[in-house]
């Protein structure tokens, strides 16, 4: 009689200033009905409030769970680290502000059972904010073929609505899974030149993922809701700060001069011209001609600072702020970043 080995699965939580809402997410992975898996926890607070410290002093005599402290704040660098330091088969990311359903991590491991070509599952996101919008009432059962283009996906990539499986160009980031050996064999990271909150650091990746010749598989069966706290989570900058508005640009040009066709970036650039600096659908944002020259400075700088970017940093392979570890993970291996651990 043959025995099935559940494969091991790694949740990556990077977490930063975040408390009640960690704890909360936390729980929902630990009630998960699927049993193999380990959670790595990436601390970049530099104090919690005492309830979200008695809470993770708790999780000392779980022998799943393992927590690291890093004395910086970054999300792409915090998976870089916790990836590093992983055990399992498969490899999921999670932000520290979501809600899973119990069979949530079963319904991400079916995929790699029964898809020898999935190298990568993208799960379906609810926005709390968005939640009356993700009604039965708005359904695309096959997503068009413009969001496989990587010049104007991004403009077409619905994974709120989407309710058939199908093969995608990206993931987002709150919920996204992929097999170990696009870690160890392809030897593939993020790029920790992404600033602020990250936004496309997930797509940069993804896009380097297709190298592989791997696919990337959405399952709306692996849903979770993203909450989508205003603070916190990866870094410290609000949604509302100038620093977000100019690394949003930066973030999204740097994803397309890595990535893109000449063609494909100036269509790229285009959309992102037309509906964050206009204001046109789908972004519909103010109409207002001060705002409108706000934003279109913002674009600009981002543009500018993003070629910056490339151009000052293209030793570093990407890694600002975690040190590459040797071997994957290296059980005996000293760590080379300063660190609390629980476990």
């Amino acid at each position: 009689m043959t025995t099935v080995v559940s494969p091991l699965v790694s949740v990556i939580i990077p977490t930063y200033g975040r408390e009640a809402v960690l704890c909360s997410t936390l729980k929902n992975v630990l009630d998960q009905t699927y049993a193999a898996f380990e959670v790595i926890i990436v601390d970049q607070t530099q104090a919690h409030e005492p309830a979200t410290t008695d809470y993770l002093n708790s999780l000392k005599t779980n022998p799943q769970v393992t927590l690291y402290t890093v004395p910086w704040a970054s999300l792409p660098a915090a998976r870089n680290y916790a990836v590093e330091r992983a055990h399992g088969d498969i490899i999921l990311f999670l932000d520290d502000d979501v809600e899973l359903p119990p069979g949530f991590l079963s319904a991400h491991v079916r995929n790699y059972q029964t898809q020898s070509d999935v190298g990568a599952v993208a799960g379906r996101v609810f926005d709390r904010m968005k939640l009356s919008e993700s009604s039965s009432t708005k359904q695309i059962k096959t997503l068009p073929p413009e969001a496989m283009d990587p010049g104007i996906a991004w403009y077409h990539i619905d994974l709120v609505h989407t309710v058939n499986p199908q093969q995608v160009l990206t993931a987002r980031g709150c919920n996204m899974s992929f097999r170990r050996d696009v870690f160890a064999t392809h030897g593939l990271r993020f790029d920790e030149r992404f600033q602020g909150s990250a936004v496309r650091e997930e797509s940069d990746f993804c896009l380097r993922f297709r190298r592989t010749g791997l696919k990337i598989w959405y399952d709306p069966d692996a849903n979770l809701i993203h909450l989508g706290e205003e603070t916190g989570g990866c870094h410290d900058i609000s949604t509302r700060s100038l620093k977000y508005q100019l690394t949003f640009y930066h973030n999204h040009f740097l994803m397309a001069l890595k990535n893109l066709t000449p063609w494909q970036l100036l269509r790229l650039s285009g959309r992102l011209f037309d509906c964050h600096v206009l204001g046109n659908p789908p972004c519909n944002k103010s109409g207002s001609p001060i705002k409108i020259v706000s934003r279109f400075g913002f674009y600009s700088l981002g543009f500018l600072q993003a070629c910056w970017t490339l151009i000052t940093s293209f030793a570093t392979g990407g890694r600002v702020y975690s040190l590459p570890v040797q071997t994957m993970p290296a059980a005996t291996q000293a760590d080379t970043q300063p660190e609390a651990v629980i476990n």
